[in-house]
């Protein structure tokens, strides 16, 4: 197991999953205590990477695209500061985070994990009910139903128009966009067959944001309904064959033994060495991990 502790969090390895903990930290951002401890299975990986600095570096996970609800609904907007997928690290750990990235990469070698997208969360998104107040209104979500109600400092169409409640099959798509210079940010829903082009502020079905503190939290509203709503990536529903009997499931693939997959493994990395497929470094890594799971 591979462990790296710091002000900023700590991230454990266990071989199958990375166990993220945000710190207590007065630095760490209010999102990110909110969101709480992430476990991220290695499936859900596309890479890891660490970046030194002077003072400081950073541990960055890059996860495959479509694997995790919050990076989706946020669209890759979600700053440093409030990035689950990021760690500072202090100069005295820089070994500690090399051999923390040497650990995960050799084993999505030795697991061939994927590096392209998936057409299914692989990450449950946040739990519900969820409420959040920030910007002109506040956005609750019970697993079925958004409600949005609005504030003091709401336009008065909006005010005028009163709550709304949106139902899951009602929702299209969700968005979340930070404040950003002079342009405000937004929670925005997009409502079936009712597409429209007005500013959130005049918008009844999308929470203006300022940004103030507490927006960066309309994400996890975003992230909790775009795990519920279907993946756009997931492949059309079969048609239906008439009387054609039920479908069967796949035989199940035969369990192999452990230490003879082991050594086809290494086998297949010694080929891939030959071939030029992988470098000197990336073989001795990958079969490194083999042996110690041999």
């Amino acid at each position: 197991m591979a462990e790296i502790i710091q002000k900023d969090g700590t991230w454990t390895f266990d071989g199958d999953a990375l166990r993220l903990t945000p710190g207590r930290d007065k630095n760490v951002s209010l999102l990110r205590r909110t969101v709480g401890e992430l476990v991220v299975p290695l499936g859900a990986l596309a890479g890891i990477s660490f970046e030194q600095g002077k003072r400081t570096g950073r541990l960055r996970l890059r996860l495959r695209d479509g694997a995790d609800p919050l990076l989706h609904a946020t669209g890759g907007r979600l700053t440093e500061p409030h990035d689950p997928y990021q760690l500072v690290v202090e100069s005295d750990r820089y070994g500690v985070a090399e051999y923390f990235v040497d650990e995960v990469r050799g084993a999505l070698l030795l697991d061939q994990v994927p590096s392209g997208p998936v057409d299914a969360y692989l990450l449950p998104g946040p739990p519900v009910p969820l409420s959040v107040s920030a910007g002109d209104g506040t956005a609750s979500f019970d697993g079925e139903r958004v409600r949005l109600e609005w504030n003091w400092k709401t336009e008065d169409s909006k005010v005028a128009a009163g709550a709304r409640t949106l139902s899951l099959d009602d929702i299209a798509a969700v968005e979340w966009h930070p404040a950003a210079g002079l342009d405000n940010g937004c929670l925005r829903f997009t409502v079936k067959n009712a597409p429209t082009k007005a500013p959130p502020k005049y918008d009844p079905n999308a929470v203006e944001l300022w940004g103030f503190k507490k927006d960066p939290l309309m994400a996890l509203v975003a992230a909790a309904v775009q795990a519920r709503l279907p993946h756009p990536a997931a492949p059309a529903a079969p048609a239906a064959h008439g009387d054609a009997g039920p479908v069967q499931d796949p035989p199940a693939p035969a369990v192999e033994d452990d230490h003879d997959a082991l050594l086809r493994r290494l086998r297949e990395l010694g080929e891939l060495h030959r071939a030029g497929v992988l470098t000197d470094d990336e073989f001795a890594l990958a079969k490194q991990a083999v042996l110690k799971r041999m």
